[in-house]
């Protein structure tokens, strides 16, 4: 009876974590907060499916346009891509520009295979990204190796309402 009660308190256990540990490839899709930290100050990220792979677009910022004393005189206008190695892409806003893609995710909470583009430098990065939980997420922009590279905490946004 023991034996019994045992194994079927371990069955529960097992089938209880199980939603813990899978997660599908929609389980990133929403609206993330950057690290409050990042230069320029924070955006919000909206993560959709394109096709079978996941982009990210920026859809809201913290500083929308350029603050008041503004070495180049653009206080109160939107801020632009000027750090862009394209000329031809360095009028374009940072206020909806697509800034993650490619992503596929991996079956195992990681989504890899994708880029980011960092418009504080101009510079594009291979990136891959973990799920830690439904409302925390690792994103890691990478040069060659992922061990050379840096790592921000994005956090879930909850729409009010």
């Amino acid at each position: 009876v023991m034996r019994r009660l045992m194994l079927w308190w371990a069955v529960v256990a097992v089938l209880a974590a199980t939603p813990l540990c899978a997660q599908d490839a929609g389980a990133i899709l929403g609206l993330w907060a950057t690290d409050p930290d990042d230069e320029g100050g924070q955006a919000h990220v909206e993560i959709s499916a394109v096709g079978d792979r996941f982009a990210g677009t920026i859809v809201w910022l913290e500083e929308p346009e350029y603050l008041p004393g503004d070495p180049d005189g653009e206080a109160g206008t939107p801020k632009i891509d000027t750090e862009n190695p394209d000329p031809a892409l360095r009028t374009r806003p940072i206020l909806g520009m697509l800034i993650m893609e490619g992503f596929v995710y991996d079956g195992d909470g990681t989504w890899h295979e994708g880029t980011i583009y960092d418009a504080n430098n101009g510079k594009t990065y291979r990136c891959k990204m973990r799920l830690e939980g439904r409302d925390t997420l690792k994103v890691r922009g990478f040069i060659g190796f992922s061990m050379i590279g840096r790592t921000e905490v994005w956090t879930r946004v909850v729409k009010e309402g």
